[in-house]
């Protein structure tokens, strides 16, 4: 079972944090910097996973990850499975790095640390199409596309949050109000009602 997936940039600043498993919040900031010293110590030609650190469960845990560009992806899995269990889980993962990665691209046209921080919504939607709670749940990079792009569709259909004052003054205008009174009296006190009419 995945227990965490962290995306980090080659100075150890996290780009996407995702536990899977209870951690408190200084605990989960200590696993991240722990996190990037084993994997960022680590020659590029050597394998891409390794038992955990001291502070997810050491000998219990296998970290994998996979460094593109300015980006560390790293999945970090339990191993309280059977040994043909782990090596299927830790051959998804890598799969599934990939897959993530590359949907990514797909998603974003060449994926950087930039989109990470600045489109984080549409990134945490894409990873919940590949994983939730600790589970793969897809690896076709189609679907995933296919998912990702119904919700732009659906998100610009709707016109977004940015949209919706207009569309609350389109709709008023649509609307049949019978004319709305320019002086209104009650008793002693006369109202003037000013135009609602923006021309």
């Amino acid at each position: 079972m995945i227990k965490a997936i962290l995306i980090f940039n080659n100075h150890g600043k996290p780009r996407l944090i995702r536990f899977y498993q209870y951690f408190a919040e200084d605990l989960q900031q200590q696993i991240i910097r722990e996190t990037f010293h084993l994997v960022s110590k680590r020659d590029d030609n050597v394998c891409n996973f390794l038992e955990g650190g001291s502070l997810i469960g050491g000998s219990d845990y296998k970290l994998i990850y996979r460094h593109y560009a300015t980006l560390y992806f790293v999945f970090c899995v339990d191993s309280s499975e059977s040994e043909l269990g782990i090596l299927d889980l830790i051959q998804v993962n890598i799969i599934q790095t990939h897959v993530f990665v590359e949907t990514l691209d797909k998603c974003f046209e060449n994926v950087c640390e930039l989109d990470l921080i600045f489109h984080m919504d549409k990134v945490h939607y894409i990873l919940q199409e590949v994983v939730m709670g600790g589970m793969v749940l897809e690896t076709n990079m189609n679907e995933i596309v296919g998912q990702v792009e119904l919700q732009n569709r659906m998100e610009k259909s709707e016109g977004g949050l940015s949209a919706a004052p207009a569309r609350a003054v389109s709709a008023v205008k649509n609307m049949n109000l019978p004319e709305i009174p320019r002086n209104i009296n009650i008793g002693d006190i006369n109202i003037k009602v000013p135009s609602l009419s923006p021309f």
